[in-house]
């Protein structure tokens, strides 16, 4: 199937339809991201406190502070990337650093033997940095590429749809592969784990810039305008003063740092409640592998009922998901396990939702704010991107403050520590009640978006 050009239902204009070929060749990329955004946030923070000795608070702040630099250059790169798209006519140059991205990752779990507590933490930390610079690099550009294509609304969901089935491959892969490779939990199992991921890292890049060039040539390329990328201050103030996407953007700054808290929390909770670190990656498959499924079912209900109702359904499930656990968790046993299994399913199928929906709504705010010619898609997905980055380092690092707080000892690979029981308490109010109030609080900015029910009211599809 070739891309093909349709009228866009209630637009009256036409309106690119990508073939599967370019669609499948540009999300392949997100298989890389996927691997990125799950190890370390899967895995660094334990890593940290239960391999390499680093006290709670400071395994924390080995994971904000970078963080904190992204915050900072994702902006940049957005206003670079438009200065490049309107110069060269794509955002492919940016895109060749993210081909480096493995190196970094396999260097940040290669801590040199004898390395422990600060001294460890500063090495991660380093290459963390490194790494999120990389990633930045690439995914900017890369989510800005929906942006720039000359499609509607529908096919926007259409497109993030294909990405969203293969950053969940991605996500899923690596979710269940790094706990299983790190299961006898040395140093050494760590680093081949991360060079391992890094290849696969590698290659998909490769694929993705190809399939992003395909992509723009089937749907057209709508370049920046003369202003976009000028001056990254002028372009954060148009993006700001958007007050959907400004809605957007708080929302999600909430749901990514709920999420990426979930992931933290999760390997503390399968060894310190059920004792069984091994259940890591099971309930990582059973997080993910919903999402392979779901991703067509949300995308389904959106053309039937709008993205915003389906991201506020899955901000609801999630949150009491999060709640669910609480009383799950108290069952001793395989009854325990199991009903924290389905619920953990659930949780999977919501978060699905919250990706596919957050994500599509980016390019519908891009595209209604160039009818006002105030449109910035690098700069808008330049803040988005910092935001998601904010997002992956404040869950950990409140979880690891909630650690902190509750007393948790941290130890190496070869030692194990009993956990007071205010540590026991705080470990497990910190992965369940939570996360339901962060989510809440994201279901609640979120009511501010009014952008979708005036977008999608000549574009939904009838019952």
């Amino acid at each position: 199937m070739s891309g093909r050009t349709t009228a866009e239902p209630g637009t009256g204009t036409g309106a690119a339809t990508a073939s599967r070929g370019a669609l499948t060749a540009y999300a392949t990329g997100s298989l890389g991201m996927g691997v990125w955004v799950t190890v370390p946030g899967l895995l660094l923070l334990y890593f940290l406190t239960d391999v390499l000795g680093v006290p709670a608070f400071a395994a924390g702040l080995t994971l904000l502070l970078p963080k904190a630099v992204d915050i900072v250059v994702h902006p940049l790169l957005g206003s670079r990337s438009d200065r490049e798209a309107r110069r060269h006519g794509h955002r492919r140059r940016m895109m060749r650093l993210g081909l480096l991205l493995g190196a970094a990752m396999a260097a940040m779990f290669a801590v040199p033997p004898g390395l422990t507590g600060w001294p460890a933490a500063l090495w991660v930390g380093a290459w963390f940095v490194a790494g999120n610079l990389l990633f930045a690099s690439f995914q900017v550009p890369y989510l800005t590429t929906v942006s720039d294509l000359l499609v509607g609304y529908h096919e926007r969901t259409r497109v993030f749809m294909f990405r969203m089935l293969f950053l969940t491959v991605g996500l899923l892969g690596a979710g269940v592969a790094a706990p299983a490779l790190t299961a006898a939990g040395g140093r050494g199992d760590y680093a081949r784990m991360a060079l391992l991921l890094a290849l696969v890292m590698a290659a998909t890049a490769v694929v993705a810039l190809l399939g992003v060039r395909r992509l723009t040539g089937e749907c057209g390329f709508r370049a920046p305008d003369a202003h976009a990328g000028r001056s990254t201050a002028a372009d954060l103030k148009v993006a700001w003063a958007d007050r959907d996407y400004r809605a957007l953007v708080l929302s999600y700054l909430l749901t990514g740092t709920t999420t990426h808290l979930f992931l933290a929390a999760l390997p503390y909770f399968t060894e310190y409640v059920f004792g069984n670190s091994k259940l890591t990656a099971p309930y990582m498959g059973l997080f993910l592998g919903p999402a392979l499924f779901a991703g067509p079912v949300w995308t389904v209900w959106s053309r039937r009922t709008g993205k915003q109702r389906g991201l506020l359904l899955s901000q609801g499930a999630f949150a009491a998901g999060s709640l669910a656990l609480l009383p799950g968790a108290a069952l001793d046993g395989t009854p325990g396990i199991v009903v924290t299994a389905v619920i953990v399913m659930a949780m999977g199928v919501a978060f699905a939702g919250l990706q596919l929906f957050a994500f599509s709504m980016v390019p519908d705010a891009v595209a209604a704010a160039e009818a006002t010619g105030s449109s910035k898609a690098g700069a808008y997905t330049g803040v988005w991107t910092a935001t998601e980055a904010a997002g992956t380092a404040i869950g950990p690092y409140v979880y690891s403050a909630v650690l902190a707080l509750g007393g948790f000892v941290s130890s190496t690979s070869d030692t194990h520590v009993s956990q007071p029981d205010a540590a026991l308490t705080a470990l497990l109010l910190g992965f369940t009640a939570l996360p339901a109030v962060l989510m809440t609080a994201a279901a609640l900015c979120q009511r501010g978006y009014s952008l979708d029910g005036a977008r999608a009211g000549a574009e939904v599809e009838p019952s």
